[in-house]
């Protein structure tokens, strides 16, 4: 029989690993995960899993060879040392043309603080952990979730109307058919008006209901009412923010929506 082939010594697939593998081995051969490695350089945990199976990770080899050194040096070893540190080396991830990469957002955020009585300390629930009530929410949704009826935004408007919070969204529409120019008062008064415009003609706008004008900071829409506004167009949030543009004379009847994100949140008490 023909003897089998030895692998070389320094063979396999450890062998083949890029450099951002290869250094994300020793971490992990020191003690730390893949999630804590993700923490550590400010990314999701399955992106460290991604160097080892799609070859990625280029941009970070600076920020963990730095970490690297730092552990083998017997230095901080604790995750928020180790992040700070390699944030002076992250480089950010360049598209195919040269330049800086968009980073894909999530979708939804939400958002809770622990409830603290007068003196500061945590209240304590029935299941013996700190309560924590509602804070903040956050839904974006694009083209095609807006035409199946967006139904990642109405929890937004419903954690608003559940527990008092206020509401504020960004619409993306074709440039032209806002009635305003870009940046004026009268379109979005007391808000952001850095409108961002985009490479296929449209532009977003911020929105919320600033009774008091500029200077009041962003009073936002009564959660409750807004949710009525959502219910009388059929829980669909895309057609209730396109009706209040068009009866407030922000847009032109019939501007689809391509873009739009609601953001919710707990006033503060003064």
């Amino acid at each position: 029989m023909t003897p089998r082939r030895r692998r070389s010594a320094g063979g396999g697939r450890r062998a083949q690993r890029n450099e951002a593998a290869r250094l994300t081995e020793q971490l992990l051969d020191a003690g730390f995960n893949k999630k804590q490695v993700g923490e550590i350089l400010g990314r999701n945990p399955s992106l460290v899993s991604q160097f080892f199976t799609k070859n990625k990770g280029a941009s970070m080899v600076e920020a963990l060879r730095a970490v690297v050194q730092e552990v083998q040096a017997g230095g901080p070893r604790d995750v928020t040392s180790l992040k700070a540190l390699a944030a002076g080396y992250v480089r950010p991830r360049l598209n195919k043309a040269g330049y800086k990469a968009r980073v894909r957002r999530p979708a939804v955020l939400r958002a809770e603080k622990t409830v603290r009585d007068r003196k500061g300390r945590p209240v304590i629930g029935d299941d013996g952990k700190p309560a924590k009530t509602w804070s903040s929410s956050l839904a974006r949704a694009g083209r095609q979730h807006i035409a199946s009826g967006a139904s990642r935004l109405r929890p937004v408007v419903e954690d608003a109307a559940r527990f008092g919070g206020k509401i504020g969204f960004t619409v993306r529409a074709r440039k032209g058919a806002f009635k305003h120019d870009a940046g004026r008062i009268a379109d979005s008064p007391g808000l952001r008006r850095n409108v961002v415009q985009r490479r296929d003609g449209t532009e977003e706008r911020a929105y919320a209901d600033n009774r008091g004008g500029p200077g009041s900071g962003e009073e936002g829409f009564d959660g409750r009412e807004f949710k009525a506004m959502v219910d009388a167009a059929g829980g669909d949030v895309a057609a209730a923010v396109q009706r209040w543009l068009v009866d407030n004379d922000r847009i032109e009847p019939g501007t689809p929506i391509v873009g739009l994100e609601i953001r919710a949140w707990m006033p503060r008490e003064d």
